[in-house]
């Protein structure tokens, strides 16, 4: 497994190209050899991603994409993708109107063809979770009551959707980090690895190996699965967020995994 950077965390040092090659080099510089593209300036090429990325010895191996680019400029994105080198084609979240139960069927039915497309292509679209994907619900349509998840995991096949696993939002949900591991065993080939710590107001987000999840039992349990890339994402660092990057990489570095 190879360790990389989610560049949602340094978010507001992407906005520009200029800024864009600054960071990459600041990614390198800490031991990075992988990353997400997420939350980039929208006017930054693909071309030039890549080439910034390879300056560096940058392999990009996943995204986060635009909703209305998935669904309705797939050929495109598939495109732009193999442009960079990418092979995972993520979405961050699951738009607001899908997570009601009368509409949560519709998701598959709308992205069904999408990911048809995305795996056609040799590619997979990976699906991010939160918290809310473990809230169980009776889908419209269908009997019983399910977590959100389990209806993703029922309504497409593995070659279809991948899970992005987030290991605090797992945890933020009250359920089995682990546990969670072993049931998309053959779906994670990219997982987020995010620390929960506490502080006097509650939860709080901290660098991988600072706050409480069990990391040592964690890392233990992907290295029996299909996950090929550890990237690691703190939204919200108390500091520099090149410092928080550095952080998690020298813990998970000392830990054995670069």
């Amino acid at each position: 497994m190879k360790t990389g950077a989610q560049l949602y965390t340094i978010r507001a040092y992407t906005q520009s190209e200029k800024d864009f090659a600054r960071s990459m080099k600041k990614i390198a510089r800490i031991g990075y050899r992988t990353v997400q593209i997420s939350a980039v300036g929208r006017d930054i090429r693909p071309e030039r991603i890549r080439e910034i990325c390879d300056e560096e010895g940058l392999e990009i191996v996943l995204t986060h994409s635009d909703v209305n680019r998935i669904l309705y400029d797939t050929e495109r994105l598939i495109a732009e993708h193999d442009i960079m080198g990418c092979q995972y084609i993520g979405l961050g979240a699951m738009p607001d109107k899908y997570r009601a139960p009368e509409w949560l069927a519709y998701f598959a039915e709308d992205f069904r063809e999408p990911a048809k497309k995305i795996a056609a292509a040799g590619k997979l679209l990976m699906y991010h979770n939160h918290n809310f994907e473990f809230r169980r619900l009776k889908a419209e349509g269908t009997d019983g009551q399910k977590r959100m998840i389990e209806y993703l995991m029922e309504w497409f096949a593995p070659q279809e959707l991948g899970f992005t696993l987030d290991t605090y939002w797992v945890q933020a949900a009250g359920a089995d980090v682990c546990q969670w591991i072993g049931l998309l065993q053959d779906r994670i080939p990219c997982v987020h690895l995010k620390d929960m710590g506490m502080s006097p107001e509650g939860a709080v987000m901290a660098p991988v190996m600072e706050g409480n999840l069990n990391f040592d039992a964690i890392l233990k349990k992907l290295e029996g699965t299909s996950c090929e890339y550890l990237l690691v994402e703190q939204d919200i660092c108390q500091g520099s967020p090149f410092d928080c990057l550095k952080q998690s990489y020298d813990n998970l570095a000392a830990a054995g995994y670069r």
